[in-house]
């Protein structure tokens, strides 16, 4: 690895420009030389190039007026990236100086493929959302964020979509970010290729971004009530033995939907309730029609 290898840090833009020119506005900042940065426009009728260019002048922008979601939308700006490591970062982050120097200390390790930063809330800097993720639960199909900030390099199970750089030689061996997911769980299918590609992901303790957490969907949305939902099943049908699955999917099926249609009628919450229980379907649809993304 050359000392200052060209970074092309890809961010997906939804009808959010202030938000990005946020983001741009912090790049702006940064010392490191080598950067190529990409927004992909998602789901954008009209061209925002000259307000981008306006916070940071050598931006590439990536127009699509389909909305191709976040795997498409990553996957697109990949395309176009030329940097030896793609940082993906979304684009309600924020980052600071000595980032990047830091993230690439990391990759000196060959077996490295992925590295996270230490992720804080920005409206509470000093509280941390993200620093690693244990393995999901076979049975639950849950997992745990970490929260505490580790003395060293710290190994994730997988790794978190909002802020990472992935060497670009382990993407071309692990193929693109999965799109039938179209919003959650796929980085987490992703971070399962890296592994079966034989690289680790690592949390970079010296390193941190700040996240304007669910500024996209809500935190309690329809929307990430859905996919969340539909694509925890997804997740957990491809990622495991039929027996296991099978068993995972009558705890899902026969005990925390039915407590949780329940909660949402008692609450008299039709928005949420519709969402969830339109999600049961929608997994059996994209099983069985591999070749199709369905969105919500």
């Amino acid at each position: 690895m050359i000392d200052q290898p060209q970074i092309s840090i890809v961010t997906v833009n939804y009808h959010q420009p202030t938000v990005t020119c946020e983001l741009l506005k912090s790049i702006a900042l940064l010392s490191y030389p080598n950067l190529e940065v990409i927004v992909v426009d998602n789901g954008q009728k009209t061209d925002n190039t000259t307000i981008y260019k306006s916070y940071y002048p050598y931006v590439t922008v990536v127009t699509s007026e389909a909305n191709l979601g976040f795997a498409g939308g990553n996957n697109l700006g990949i395309e176009k990236a030329s940097g030896e490591f793609i940082f993906l970062l979304n684009n309600d982050t924020e980052i600071s100086d000595g980032t990047i120097e830091s993230m690439l200390k990391a990759f000196t390790d060959d077996t490295v493929g992925a590295v996270n930063p230490i992720i804080r809330y920005y409206d509470e800097p000093d509280r941390v959302q993200f620093s690693g993720f244990t393995a999901i639960d076979p049975v639950t199909g849950r997992n745990d964020k970490l929260t505490d900030v580790p003395d060293d390099y710290r190994e994730s199970v997988y790794f978190h979509g909002a802020a990472v750089m992935i060497r670009k030689s382990a993407i071309d061996k692990m193929g693109p970010m999965p799109e039938r997911y179209f919003l959650y769980y796929e980085e987490l299918d992703w971070s399962v290729r890296l592994s079966e590609s034989g690289y680790k992901t690592v949390v970079d303790p010296y390193s941190i971004i700040l996240h304007k957490e669910s500024v996209s969907t809500g935190k309690m949305s329809p929307l990430k009530t859905y996919y969340q939902s539909r694509n925890r099943l997804f997740f957990m049908f491809k990622n495991n033995h039929f027996l296991s699955f099978c068993l995972f999917a009558s705890y899902y099926l026969f005990l925390v939907t039915p407590v949780k249609l329940f909660k949402l009628l008692i609450a008299q919450n039709w928005a949420l309730l519709v969402a969830h229980a339109k999600s049961i379907p929608d997994f059996f649809r994209l099983v069985i029609h591999p070749n199709r993304v369905i969105q919500f």
